[in-house]
């Protein structure tokens, strides 16, 4: 299959870098060409828009920040679905709306293209290692077909269902992270508070019940001082704004991550540290 891949942010750059390594042809598009330097150095060729990408490829993968991002990439007039043809693939991997991917999977029926929804947690070093896991929804079949691409940047890869289904379980998986990004923050400011050290406290607790990915991957980031983006705090924002909405569809109350949304709000909209790493959040109280 020659791939194609619109979007070459940290996330983006990591997967693309390993289908590189393991020999795929890729060509790329970014809204940016300066941020795709990287994989272009690695052998992935440039192509100068979503249309232009979608008629030279047989699998496309898009990659984006928000849900409008995603909206104008495929339903655009220079977009992809208004130059697709048929028997391609298209996966969003994009943390977006269930919604929207609901949409894009209806008008792929039409235009005789299978679409999968295709989120992944991982983070930035489960990109650049490889071992990100999956989350899908759409059409099966499609899935079945791109397994072995699949696995090129990935350790696992799990069917949720229909259109939409992979967004979903993707905001199952943030809203978990909600819970252990606050309890990570407020672990290091308490143990700081009570003149512990913070180092030992984090490496104590990373050997017990309390053991979890926040903790072992932006724990030490912190107690460098590196709030350097393995995921953007308003990347998370926006998942968490995505989670909270889909809850009061469902009419569920989650509180704690709507408290969770109400810090990450105030770190993005008023502090204006959006462009920092999840792991900024203790910010708000660690000065």
């Amino acid at each position: 299959m020659l791939v194609g891949f619109i979007g070459t942010g940290v996330m983006g750059s990591g997967v693309i870098s390993n289908l590189l390594k393991h020999g795929e042809k890729v060509r790329v598009y970014n809204r940016t060409k300066a941020h795709a330097q990287t994989v272009l150095d690695q052998g992935a060729t440039w192509v100068d828009s979503p249309a232009a990408l979608i008629k030279q490829v047989d699998v496309l993968f898009t990659m984006v920040g928000f849900p409008t991002d995603v909206e104008k990439i495929y339903f655009g007039e220079n977009g992809i679905l208004k130059n697709t043809h048929p028997g391609q693939i298209l996966v969003d991997m994009t943390t977006s709306k269930p919604s929207l991917a609901e949409k894009i999977g209806k008008a792929g029926e039409v235009k005789q293209v299978r679409v999968i929804d295709a989120p992944v947690s991982g983070g930035d070093i489960g990109a650049q290692n490889g071992t990100l896991t999956v989350m899908v929804g759409g059409d099966q079949t499609a899935l079945d077909d791109l397994k072995a691409l699949f696995s090129e940047f990935s350790k696992e890869v799990n069917y949720f269902g229909s259109y939409g289904a992979g967004q979903h379980a993707k905001m199952a998986n943030q809203i978990m992270i909600a819970g252990t990004m606050t309890g990570l923050t407020e672990a290091l400011v308490y143990a700081k508070a009570a003149n512990l050290d913070p180092a030992q406290v984090m490496q104590t607790l990373q050997g017990g019940a309390a053991e979890n990915f926040s903790l072992g991957t932006y724990g030490p980031r912190i107690l460098k001082g590196d709030y350097t983006p393995g995921f953007l705090a308003k990347h998370f924002l926006k998942d968490l704004r995505i989670a909270i909405d889909e809850a009061t569809a469902m009419k569920l109350n989650l509180p704690g991550t709507a408290l969770a949304k109400q810090l990450y709000t105030t770190l993005v909209d008023d502090k204006k540290l959006g462009n920092e790493g999840t792991q900024a959040l203790i910010k708000l109280w660690w000065k």
